[in-house]
Parts: structure tokens; sequence; C-alpha cells
């Protein structure tokens, strides 16, 4: 297996820092409340033209192209890590499974304690079948991905096209009774859904945690069959595009360029068409559940490589500065940054702490989002200053590793 070399590389740190603090500004609506509230800039309440500014904003830069860039690398991180162990004469796939083993037990915990948007459960159950695939031909790795991908997604487009077209007729008065009457009955179900979530988020810590265990018991496997189809071909990328060398920059810099500008390019302009045609309609529901789940998935896709693309190019000159220091620190501390985000953004949000929940609209929520990537890049790198690693970093490998490993430097 071809593979760059094995000790840390930085533009992996400083891509996984853009991505985690990224990632703030679309789960922002997530916080807030409710769920419905990430698709839609109207949902639970009409939102003003600043609103939707906002949205417009979160939808065309950070929109699944952050959650891409944070699986890819996850990806990467699952090939090196394996790589590192069996260089150290170590079985590092049976490592590697354990290591998953733990994630997928703070990601049950991060669901039922904290908050219910968790990827991390998701990524530990993909990561067995990349583990698994790792050492496919590089062709064949691409291949598998991509064909995956592309087929899940426009799986689902179809099968969201009758209901999205008939939402189409509904709002244009050519609808049969029968249609309309559906599309009410789905309004009326998404607005009672958001409620409930609302009222879940105002009740105290042990209250929302009991909630999830009896009525959600079983929602983060269902996260996995529901976004298996993405999250896993992402992962394959990642380790792609790790084996081959672009995280290293061994690409030459005319195709890196090329990438760069021509993959960001190339799925800016559907997701800008796609945004267009929503505000110009007024956003509506289930179109917009289509588009988030299925229509700008590739676009995305595109998006994610040009940024990773850019990134890369960017890594010496950046990681050199302050700015690029910091944001480098947030990246190797992504896991504890994740989880610190949702502590903190639960204590504002929800019933435990300063109950917003449901009384932030998406332009207010930017304030929010400003305050937490200020605190992911202000602790990051002080902190790793003084320790070798992030606080959940140090106990997930000691964890992995059966032994307490060494903290401070």
């Amino acid at each position: 297996m071809t593979a760059q070399r094995a000790e840390r590389v930085e533009s992996l740190d400083l891509i996984r820092g853009v991505a985690v603090l990224g990632i703030l500004a679309i789960n922002i609506a997530g916080f807030a409340g409710p769920g419905a509230g990430v698709t839609n800039p109207h949902v639970p309440t009409p939102g003003s033209f600043s609103d939707e500014l906002a949205f417009g904003l979160g939808f065309l830069v950070f929109e699944g192209k952050m959650r891409a860039l944070f699986t890819i690398l996850f990806g990467a991180s699952l090939v090196l890590f394996v790589q590192r162990a069996e260089e150290a004469g170590r079985f590092g796939a049976l490592l590697q499974m354990r290591r998953l083993a733990w994630l997928a037990l703070f990601g049950l915990l991060h669901f039922y304690l904290i908050w219910w948007g968790d990827i991390l459960f998701l990524y530990a159950a993909c990561g067995v079948f990349a583990l698994l695939m790792r050492e496919l031909r590089l062709r064949r790795l691409v291949v598998a991905a991509l064909a995956l991908f592309a087929a899940w997604h426009l799986a689902g487009a179809a099968l969201d096209a009758p209901s999205v077209i008939s939402e189409q007729q509904v709002l244009a008065g050519t609808a049969t009774p029968a249609q309309t009457e559906e599309y009410e009955a789905y309004r009326e179900a998404v607005a009672s859904n958001a409620a409930r979530q609302l009222a879940v988020a105002r009740e105290g810590f042990v209250d929302h945690a009991l909630y999830k265990v009896s009525h959600q018991t079983l929602y983060p496997l269902e996260s996995v069959l529901i976004l298996f189809g993405e999250t896993l071909p992402l992962m394959l990328l990642g380790i792609a595009l790790c084996r081959s060398g672009f995280f290293s920059a061994t690409w030459p810099r005319k195709r890196m360029l090329g990438i760069a500008v021509g993959g960001t390019l190339a799925g800016l302009v559907p997701t800008a068409a796609i945004l267009g045609w929503a505000w110009v309609h007024d956003f509506p529901i289930r179109a917009m559940e289509s588009a988030f789940v299925t229509w700008t998935a590739i676009p995305h896709l595109l998006m994610a490589i040009g940024y990773a693309a850019v990134l890369v190019l960017v890594s010496p000159a950046l990681t050199a500065s302050a700015p690029g220091r910091w944001l480098a620190a947030a990246g190797r501390m992504a896991f504890s940054n994740y989880i610190a985000t949702s502590l903190v953004m639960t204590t504002i949000f929800y019933g435990w702490g300063l109950g917003l929940a449901g009384s932030i609209g998406p332009a207010e929520q930017w304030a929010f989002v400003i305050l937490g990537w200020a605190l992911m890049l202000a602790w990051s790198a002080p902190w790793l200053h003084h320790f070798r690693r992030g606080p959940l970093e140090w106990a997930w490998r000691s964890l992995t590793e059966n032994r307490l490993l060494a903290f401070r430097h």
C-alpha cells in the first residue's frame, strides 16, 4: 500500500480545524432548534429577509462541504492510524477496531446525554466497513466510493421527486384535493414534530436524556441506515486521497490548482442555482429537505474536494502564521472541540441552561457561531502548549491502547 509519510501531516490538522469550525455554522440551527430549522429558514416561525440571507450564506459556503471534509479526513486518519501502528510492530487493524468501538460508545453517550445531532456513532459504524476496504487498489476504491455515493443520492432524489412535484402543484394551485390534503397533513406533522422537539429541548437534563432513551432508542442505528451511502463513500475517498499523497502535497501543483478552482466552481454554481430556485419559491419544505439530502450531494462533494485542495496548497504558508497555527491546533483537538461545542451550545439553548431554544433565528444564530469559533481558537493552542493531546483525544487513545498515555509534555 502506498501512503504518505506516517508522521503528523500538517495539512490534515489545518483542514480538520477548518471543518470543525465550519460544521458549527450548520449545526447551530440544530442546537437552536428544532431540527427542521437546519433545512429551512422559516421553521419554526417565518424568517425575515436577514434570516434568509444568513441561511443562504450557510447553505452556499458551509452546508454539506464541512461534513464532507470531516468525513474524508476521518477516512484518511483511519488509514494513517493503521499504518503507524503497523510501523510500530502492532496489529493495526485490530487496534483500529478497538478505537472504533470506543468511538461508538462516545457517540452513544453524546447522543443520549447531550445532543441529538451526533455523528460519532455513525463514523464508528461506517468506519468498520472502511477499514475492511482500505487495501483495495486505488482505482477500485475510488470507483466503488463514487458509484455508491452517486447511486445512493440519485436514487434518493428519484424517490423524493413525486412528493416534491406534488408540493409544487399544491403551491401553484393546480393540485388535486387529495394532494392538497396530503400536503397539509405533512405540514402539520412537521410543525407538530418541531413543537415536540422544542418542548423536549426546554426540559431539564435528566428528563431530556430519559426522553431520548425511551422515545429515540434506535435513532443512532437509524442514522447509520439513512447516511451510510454518504458517509462510507466519503471515508473511502479520504483513504484513497491519503494513500495517493494528496494531503502531503506530492501531487503536481498545477493539478492541485485545477482541482481547487475547478472543484469549487463546479460545486458552487449548481449550489447557487438550487439556492436561487429555493429562494424564489420561498423555501418549500419538501423541496428543501430533498435538496439537503440528495440534490446538493454531488455539488457538496466537488466543493469539499476543492476546499481541501486549496487548504493543502496554502498549508505551508498558513501554518507558519499565528491564525494558521490556531486553526491547526483546533484541528488536532477536533474531537474535544466537537464535544465541547455541544456542551456549550446545549447549555445556551437547552432547558438546563439559558433555555433559548426556538427563540433565536438564523441571522442571530451567527453570533453564537462566532462565539463558538472564538472559544475553539482561543483554548486549543494554549492547551496543546502544555499537553500532548486534547483531553478527549487523550482519553480515546488511552482506552484504545488499554493504558494511560503520557498527558503533559
